[in-house]
């Protein structure tokens, strides 16, 4: 299985200028080549990595960089190509790529050699060739078991440097668990953003306070003079606003995700499509902020590493179907409560559609009902859990 690790570098000023050199250096050899696309009959992308020598006899600056890099670059140019003709043969409209500005090209790419993580005197440092060696704070260990493949280094709109480490481990796959010791149900939703069959719901995290400073910091630079000295230093304000946002979310994400992977031995949950649910006219600000796909992507990737067995469900009518009598009852969204007019069965609403999610689950990779399992029963006493606890369970490192 192939992960990511993330660390922020703490480079010296000397080094963020060298960064920044280098950075701009693979965005303009971006741009050259996507000039040629645009020129040239007929290129292909192992013809044009051929044309790198060539290039380097009179474009000295070439000379300073890494050589595998500059290839990362024209296969970074032909893989965006791709994407773009997938987009268009799955009938989306779509344009010509665009030229790279300063500000859009922000990462480059060390892939297989020229890269080394090493501690040096107490202190763990990243040596890139042609750049120097990095300071790293390295707040969490890479497992030993793993194998790094590639460093991405990454200038963020706030001005920070970042490495992501792409590693590599041997996992098995997983056979479906015959009994299941531990297994759980996940409904996610907007209110409660998890509500599962063993009777806990947790909140949605709040982060109305998070908004409200970003869009002052947003009015404020509306109301400077674009490119200007003032509006450059609001620019960084604004991306910090941004940066703080999405660390709050993805930190209960992670949280929230490793919990899950690692109390249970099965976990079920729904396979939403949620590109198709952004485009309903209602409500899509809070689907768009509570990041389903981020978390079901989190939730997956760690239950593989955990060893837990992940199986998505199809939803549909997870919320109308009754979780002791199957039997179908429609909903508005403002009822929050599930009363089965056949068998009398009530619970909450989200309660009900986690062990439907969970049956369904265990059906689809061929188990039985758990004795344990509360369907034929009353449903646990719910535990509203807030996001804030979450949180404050976890680590503080950054991620």
């Amino acid at each position: 299985m192939n992960y990511n690790y993330r660390y922020r570098l703490d480079p010296s000023v000397a080094l963020q200028e060298t960064l920044d050199y280098h950075r701009d250096l693979y965005r303009q050899v971006y741009n050259h080549f996507l000039y040629r696309l645009n020129r040239e009959d007929e290129t292909t992308k192992y013809g044009e990595i051929n044309q790198l020598p060539s290039i380097k006899q009179w474009w000295d600056d070439l000379t300073g960089l890494y050589s595998r890099t500059l290839q990362n670059v024209v296969e970074r140019l032909y893989t965006n190509l791709s994407r773009l003709k997938e987009s268009k043969d799955n009938g989306r409209a779509v344009g010509l790529l665009k030229w790279k500005a300063p500000t859009e090209y922000r990462s480059f790419t060390y892939r297989q050699s020229g890269f080394e993580l090493k501690n040096t005197s107490g202190q763990t440092v990243l040596r890139l060739s042609k750049i120097g060696e990095i300071p790293v704070h390295f707040h969490r260990e890479i497992p030993e078991n793993a194998t790094i493949k590639q460093v991405t280094v990454k200038k963020e709109p706030t001005g920070e440097w970042v490495a992501t480490f792409g590693v590599e481990m041997d996992c098995e796959p997983l056979e479906p668990p015959e009994n299941p010791k531990k297994s759980v149900g996940i409904d996610v939703g907007i209110l409660k953003y998890a509500h599962d069959t063993d009777g806990t719901a947790v909140r949605s995290l709040n982060l109305s306070d998070e908004r409200e400073r970003l869009e002052r910091e947003q009015r404020k630079l509306s109301r400077k003079q674009h490119g200007s000295n003032n509006w450059e230093k609001q620019r960084k304000v604004v991306a910090e606003r941004h940066a703080d946002l999405k660390r709050k979310r993805r930190d209960f994400l992670h949280k929230l995700s490793n919990y899950y992977a690692r109390e249970y031995d099965l976990v079920a949950v729904e396979d939403l499509n949620v590109a198709g649910m952004m485009q309903f006219d209602s409500n899509s600000r809070n689907r768009a902020s509570a990041a389903w796909s981020t978390f079901l992507r989190m939730l997956e990737y760690k239950c593989d590493r955990e060893g837990t067995h992940y199986v998505p469900v199809e939803p549909k009518d997870t919320t109308k179907d009754c979780a002791a009598c199957g039997v179908k009852t429609n909903k508005q969204l403002w009822v929050r409560e599930h009363s089965c007019p056949a068998c009398g069965f009530t619970a909450d609403r989200d309660a009900n559609a986690a062990l439907n999610i969970l049956s369904q689950g265990l059906e689809d990779i061929g188990v039985g009902y758990s004795e344990s399992m509360p369907v034929e029963t009353a449903l646990p006493t719910d535990t509203v859990v807030s996001a804030k606890r979450v949180i404050e369970t976890g680590s503080q490192g950054k991620s």
